[in-house]
């Protein structure tokens, strides 16, 4: 794997070839340690230690712009990249607004939290790995634990461009999980549980192990509830990922393409005044912590809903300049592919309501989800998918709850919040924070 001096030798090399050509250019340069353990009737199934390095160029010729990547750092492989990037720019579209504007930026992201020193042995990471396989299957009616395992990632970002910016950035992380697959009297049902940090000592295994299990328990024995209309709220990894499935609302990319359904509702009311939505370039705990975006500005924190008012897209350069307003440094590109946009944290502001008036009355806790992207129609906000959870009352799980459809529309869903709660909570991967949010009505198809 190539260590810092190489990378830097490989961008410098291939920034003097683009100038050599009368371009502009950025460049990114990656590299990253995986290892990935995973368990299997008491042993190791998967012992997987991989590295390796990537460098993309993204050129910029005469208002033509194109990419090309190259996973070698040799100079006749950086040369043959550059000169297949300034071929392909010569049969792309002239594009006035997507330039090489960030100037001279010299960012590191300096956050301790996000590279620390790991004591953790590799006996101690099989250790957990196998522990999370036996910790299921030594549970009552516990079949097996299907989907379990460790891992763990080092990496290194280098980003410049011919307009003197050298930003660089450097991460470690770690994660953990099972699934619990039960198996009583003839009936199934699986669920898992997820831990994530920047250490190994920051890993839960005993609640992946629980968790998965003791929900997986609890919906052994669901049915589908009466087809009607209920006041629902998403268990928080389902919530995220309904968010993303809907995430094309909030691109400055896809307005500027004309798909998304918000692109002329700047400064409108598109939620419940309930609802604030930002995205915050720094948590505490974030996953996704960095100090510049992929262009190489600086991150900030930009209010996108706020009191359920529109106030900004997610935007970078290109973007930006083609609406004419503010880039909010969310440029997105990875060595391999072009620039696009992306949120760094979304953080759902926490409203007024306790635990106890959020979860007043009756109402459904939805747990599970199936196909959310494929029943999911981003630019209607129609969508129709399976799930799971638990049918509530003033916070007791009083019936598990499986085989039901729910369908709504997100835009509109999102206008009928009937209360949000005042504790903040991430979900498992740690770069979606929100409360309990109670929506007024979705449709659920079941008996």
């Amino acid at each position: 794997m190539a260590d810092s001096n190489k990378l830097h030798n490989a961008i410098n090399h291939v920034l003097e070839r683009v100038e050599a050509a009368n371009a502009q250019a950025d460049v990114i340069a990656n590299r990253s340690n995986n290892f990935s353990l995973k368990a299997n009737a008491g042993e190791l199934d998967e012992y997987k230690v991989t590295s390796g390095q990537v460098i993309g160029v993204r050129v910029v010729k005469e208002g033509h712009v194109a990419t090309s990547y190259s996973e070698s750092l040799e100079p006749t492989s950086l040369d043959a990249m550059v000169e297949q990037a300034l071929t392909n720019a010569k049969f792309t579209q002239a594009d006035e607004h997507q330039t090489i504007s960030c100037v001279d930026s010299k960012l590191t992201t300096e956050v301790a939290e996000i590279y620390q020193q790991d004591d953790a042995t590799v006996d101690d990471k099989i250790a957990l790995a196998l522990a999370l396989e036996s910790g299921v299957v030594a549970k009552p009616h516990a079949k097996s634990a299907p989907y379990n395992g460790f891992g763990e990632s080092d990496s290194q970002v280098i980003l410049a461009n011919t307009q003197g910016t050298l930003c660089q950035h450097q991460e470690r992380s770690t994660y953990c999980y099972a699934y619990s697959l039960i198996e009583k009297d003839g009936l199934q049902a699986m669920h898992g549980g997820m831990s994530s940090g920047r250490r190994f000592e920051q890993l839960d295994p005993e609640f992946c192990i629980n968790h998965g299990y003791e929900t997986a328990f609890a919906l052994l024995e669901g049915k589908p509830i009466a087809t009607n209309s209920y006041s629902v709220m998403f268990e928080l990894s389902c919530l995220s990922s309904l968010f993303g499935a809907f995430g094309m609302c909030l691109s400055g990319q896809a307005a500027m393409k004309g798909i998304n359904p918000w692109r002329e509702a700047l400064h409108t009311q598109v939620a419940s005044p309930l609802l604030t939505v930002s995205d915050i370039a720094m948590i505490e705990g974030g996953s996704a912590i960095k100090a510049f975006d992929s262009e190489g500005y600086a991150t900030k924190d930009t209010i996108l809903i706020g009191e359920g008012e529109l106030q900004s897209l997610l935007h970078n350069s290109h973007t930006a300049s083609f609406f004419g307003i503010e880039n909010t440094a969310n440029a997105s590109r990875s060595a391999k592919g072009g620039l696009g946009v992306s949120s760094r944290h979304t953080v759902i502001a926490t409203g007024t309501s306790s635990e106890a008036e959020v979860t007043a009355g009756e109402y459904l806790e939805l747990v599970e989800l199936q196909g959310v992207h494929s029943g999911a129609d981003a630019v209607s906000g129609d969508f129709s998918f399976g799930a799971s959870g638990f049918l509530c009352r003033d916070g007791k799980r009083v019936q598990p709850v499986r085989g039901i459809t729910v369908a709504g529309n997100f835009y509109q869903m999102l206008k009928e919040i009937d209360a949000v709660g005042n504790q903040l909570q991430n979900d498992y991967e740690r770069d979606f924070f929100a409360p309990q949010i109670r929506f007024a009505r979705l449709n659920i198809a079941g008996s």
